[in-house]
């Protein structure tokens, strides 16, 4: 948004850290195309890693406050490595049980950071090998973090927190490129240096995770009677929580209390008689649907190796295949006791979670009728009226003589049509244009537009003269009977939970009134209120757009700055870029007209072109909106004539 100097920052506040939108968006499409996953997201903390579970990759602050080039690649470097490195070849299970193997260790810290530092080291090798184009990041990377634990090392030394210093010991040793100079450290410690030193060197021969934990097991074992104390920073961090999660979620499934018996029966022979009995499997007793699929609650009784006909053994697939078909079967029999939860399914399954966006799943679209102008309103709209006349005329006149030449311009020596009475031109040239079309009736303006206005409390000290562009728009496309619709658009931060962001969309001319003579002066209703989500409203807009039957299709943005609004600060650029590419896709421009109130920087141009391409329209100074406006309506309407 824009700041009291009227400077757009083009930076989002995370957690007070700053990330450059434009590389969000890069590094958030890198991270879907390596996974090839579209429901990958990217987020920024303070230590990087990979979230199966919620299908998000996390890169580090640590490379905040870097010169430009470590910074870029650094973030990089953590998007190989999760979504090259880990996302392929870490296998979680072997993650989980070197978890429950270290639950007993007086230093699971260094152990989990040292298994990261190991671990990453094995997937660098495999991403430089995979995607050559890595290596420049990695090289950087390495240059970066040796240059951090050499500080690391000395500052722990100088405390004396020498478990760390260990640490910092044994990364600089991996990545050393040459001998390694003798360093202190306590006794104990140096009698076991050569064992360390050894067994983690084979990292470089480690071809999967489970080799990676061996090798951090043998070496936890040696190292924990010698040392007195767990780490106390944290250089790599393993996410404990994610992997108890998914052994939680396997876990739902299995049987938890004991069976009664656990003997197992001898096979009978063959010859024995067989009685079969068929039983149903629905009845008025076992009606409702469990979180089993076909579960008989079999508590006692011997085991057999015996199966009937048809039997298969289950899967996993069964219990979402089994609540599928029990909820969309016919059956006979009626049950009304569920009635409102069935409505409530079907209502979700007539809109999908995701249909405005992932970002904005909790927004709620809410609709805002327009109230009757007031005397004052009339007044004011009148004087605006006034204000952009000259413009207004000076447009439509513009426009109206295009359509007039085209009409009256003679459409003659072509080579096809109507043969013309001068036939000299057969004799003299030697590509000679004889024909003529008749006169083609004026070409309608086959157009509709939507203006979408930010509403945000940003746009204070930039609304009223926001209503004249407004006005302008208005009034020269009521006089070339050009039907649209306007449209004030926030977000109410007051009530916005985590769940639930209210988002209110004020109508002020529609499509039905916007070529009646009169109208207009609703425009003066619209006003600054709280924060924007773009990518929620031009959905919206596409939607209403989509309805139309018009050949030319516009969507008009007018804001001041980048989309703010709950949990919306960080993914809000590269949502509202996703929702104008999607409307595009459908054929509808979508145009952005930046506000501003002062001169507007080379960075500011960038991140409006991150969002929009080139189709946006850049206006230093709001007062000049009109001057601005007048071509671009003109440019938008002829340009397919």
């Amino acid at each position: 948004m824009m700041n009291e100097g009227g400077y757009m920052n083009r930076f989002i506040m995370f957690n007070d850290k700053k990330v450059d939108s434009f590389l969000f968006m890069e590094l958030s499409d890198l991270v879907k195309t390596l996974t090839k996953d579209e429901e990958m997201e990217l987020e920024f903390g303070y230590q990087s890693y990979l979230d199966r579970q919620h299908k998000k990759v996390v890169v580090s602050h640590f490379w905040d406050n870097r010169p430009r080039e470590q910074y870029v690649y650094g973030l990089k470097s953590d998007v190989f490595l999760r979504t090259i490195g880990n996302f392929y070849h870490t296998n979680d299970e072997d993650i989980l049980f070197f978890l429950n193997q270290i639950k007993s260790y007086s230093i699971p810290n260094f152990a989990k950071q040292l298994f990261v530092l190991l671990e990453d080291m094995r997937l660098e090798d495999i991403c430089r090998h995979v995607r050559p184009g890595t290596k420049k990041a990695f090289v950087i990377r390495k240059h970066v973090y040796r240059h951090y634990f050499e500080t690391q090392w000395n500052v722990n030394m100088v405390k004396s927190v020498y478990t760390d210093a260990f640490f910092n010991y044994l990364y600089l040793l991996l990545t050393a490129e040459q001998p390694v100079n003798d360093i202190f450290l306590p006794e104990r410690l140096r009698l076991a240096l050569p064992f360390v030193e050894r067994e983690i060197r084979n990292v470089y021969d480690a071809k999967s995770t489970a080799h990676i934990v061996r090798i951090v097991l043998t070496t936890i074992d040696v190292l924990v009677e010698l040392l007195d104390a767990d780490m106390l920073n944290t250089y790599f961090h393993l996410p404990e929580y994610i992997y108890v999660d998914q052994q939680e979620d396997s876990g739902d499934v299995r049987r938890k209390d004991p069976l009664k018996n656990h003997d197992v029966l001898d096979k009978k022979s063959e010859n024995e008689d067989i009685f079969q009995e068929t039983m149903h499997t629905w009845h008025r007793e076992t009606s409702d649907m469990t979180n089993s699929f076909l579960q008989f609650d079999l508590e006692q009784g011997s085991q057999t190796d015996l199966l009937g006909e048809g039997v298969r053994q289950g899967e996993a697939g069964d219990q979402a295949l089994g609540i599928v078909h029990g909820s969309s079967q016919k059956t006979t029999h009626n049950d009304y006791t569920h009635l409102e939860q069935q409505e409530q399914r079907h209502e979700l399954s007539g809109r999908s979670e995701y249909e405005y966006g992932k970002e904005n799943r909790y927004a709620k679209p809410i609709f805002v009728d327009v109230l009757p102008p007031t005397i004052e309103q009339i007044k004011q709209y009148e004087r605006d009226r006034e204000a952009i006349g000259p413009y207004q005329k000076k447009l439509t006149q513009t426009i109206e003589k295009v359509l007039e030449h085209k009409k009256i311009h003679p459409r003659t020596d072509l080579h096809a049509g109507r043969l013309n009475k001068k036939l000299l031109r057969f004799f003299t040239e030697e590509h000679p244009r004889l024909f003529y079309k008749k006169h083609e009736t004026s070409p309608l303006l086959d157009a509709v537009f939507v203006l979408l206005v930010d509403c945000s409390a940003s746009m204070y000290d930039k609304m009223e003269e926001t209503k004249k562009g407004i006005v302008l728009f208005h009034e020269s496309l009521k006089a070339l009977r050009v039907p649209h619709k306007i449209v004030g658009f926030w977000e109410d931060t007051n009530d916005a939970t985590s769940s639930y962001q209210p988002n209110y969309f004020q109508t002020v001319i529609d499509f039905g009134s916007s070529l009646k003579k009169g109208g207009g002066a609703e425009i003066m209703q619209l006003e600054p209120q709280e924060d924007n989500r773009d990518g929620l409203a031009i959905r919206l807009m596409t939607e209403e757009l989509q309805k139309r039957n018009e050949k030319q299709k516009f969507l008009l943005v007018f804001s001041d700055g980048e989309p703010a609004a709950f949990g919306y600060d960080q993914n809000g650029i590269v949502d509202t870029h996703e929702a104008v590419t999607e409307a595009r896709k459908l054929g509808i421009e979508v145009v952005n007209v930046f506000l501003a109130n002062g001169i507007i920087t080379e960075s500011q141009q960038k991140t409006i072109e991150n969002i929009y391409g080139h189709y946006n329209v850049l206006v230093p100074n709001v007062e000049q909106l009109p001057i601005f406006l007048a071509p671009l309506l003109k440019k938008l309407l002829l340009h397919k004539l």
